[in-house]
């Protein structure tokens, strides 16, 4: 991860804004930060549930997971069924409020009421609504990174 300083200049002159990015060198970092500030894919998921496609908000996903070939979307209103695959409903979500706990599952940290990590060698998550789900073992120094332990 790259050190980066971010200055913003406020000039009445300019009627659109305006990103420069000075580097000694373009790196893979660089390239993925000007791909991400021209994207225009839409971020939108949406889910289908009794035969009705519905467009599901981001902060109301508890998780995401993947299961006999099919992907669910887990909220408060129920389940749905993506048509995404998971690595790319990923890259669709906010990757400062969703995290990979295992190579089948993706989990909001807004909906975690907490990471019991008494278990040797994993982490046992408990969800807002009930779910006790784990971090498989090649995610938890992972997670122990975002929980600072």
């Amino acid at each position: 991860m790259i050190i980066m300083q971010v200055e913003i200049k406020i000039d009445s002159s300019y009627t659109e804004p305006k990103i420069v990015i000075t580097t000694a060198v373009v790196t893979e970092e660089i390239n993925d930060i000007v791909k991400k500030l021209s994207e225009d894919t839409p971020q939108i998921i949406s889910g289908s549930k009794e035969e009705k496609i519905e467009v599901i908000e981001q902060d109301d996903l508890i998780r995401i997971y993947a299961n006999s070939g099919k992907v669910l979307a887990v909220t408060n209103k129920g389940e749905y069924t993506l048509r995404l695959r998971l690595y790319e409903i990923e890259k669709r979500l906010n990757p400062k409020q969703f995290v990979r706990i295992s190579n089948s599952e993706i989990v909001n940290l807004k909906k975690v009421n907490n990471f019991d990590l008494s278990f040797t060698g994993t982490i046992c998550v408990k969800l807002s609504n009930g779910t006790v789900t784990y971090v498989s073992r090649r995610y938890v120094p992972k997670i122990k990174k975002i929980l600072g332990v």
